[in-house]
């Protein structure tokens, strides 16, 4: 036991060489720290970006043949008649589009298909020089159905033109 007190004494007379002043090894690592949270807390942050605007539509007139490539191929927009107004249904690609089920009303007067709800290229006016379809024949039923439908288009997309018959202008 006299040797392990004579350590102790040992050991308790030669002092501590641990550096007691402000900068140790703990305080530089909390010095760090605090910095960089504080950076991370203020740094500049890049200015928000905003959506593009889609290009400003002109609001046009079609007559059928002048509206028929607008059926969303050759990267055109896909636009659609109902009951002489021209919608820009192009966000809705992937329904009007090439490749969707509504895609033979694209470019064309889909009035008296979407009244009958049939997706027949029968509903389709075959003359495009002629006539504008005056969806004659149909019953309340389907012009109700047909008013429905237009306010959906109206309520989701833009009107972008009138569609007239040839020589109407």
């Amino acid at each position: 036991m006299d040797y392990v007190e004579g350590r102790v004494l040992q050991e308790a007379a030669r002092g501590t060489d641990v550096y007691a002043g402000p900068v140790t090894p703990l305080n530089l690592i909390l010095l760090v720290i605090t910095l960089y949270t504080t950076y991370l807390l203020y740094k500049p942050t890049p200015p928000a970006t905003l959506p593009r605007e889609p290009p400003a539509v002109v609001f046009r007139t079609f007559v059928p043949r002048t509206l028929l490539p607008y059926n969303g191929t050759n990267g055109m927009p896909v636009y659609m008649a109902v009951r002489g107004r021209i919608f820009d249904v192009t966000s809705g690609r992937n329904f009007y589009g090439p490749g969707g089920p509504y895609e033979n009303f694209a470019g064309r007067d889909a009035s008296r298909g979407l009244a009958c709800h049939s997706f027949d290229e029968d509903m389709l006016t075959k003359d495009l020089d002629g006539p504008l379809d005056t969806l004659e024949g149909l019953g309340d039923e389907e012009m109700e159905s047909l008013q429905g439908w237009e306010e959906r288009f109206l309520s989701k997309y833009l009107v972008v033109g009138k569609l007239v018959a040839q020589g109407e202008k």
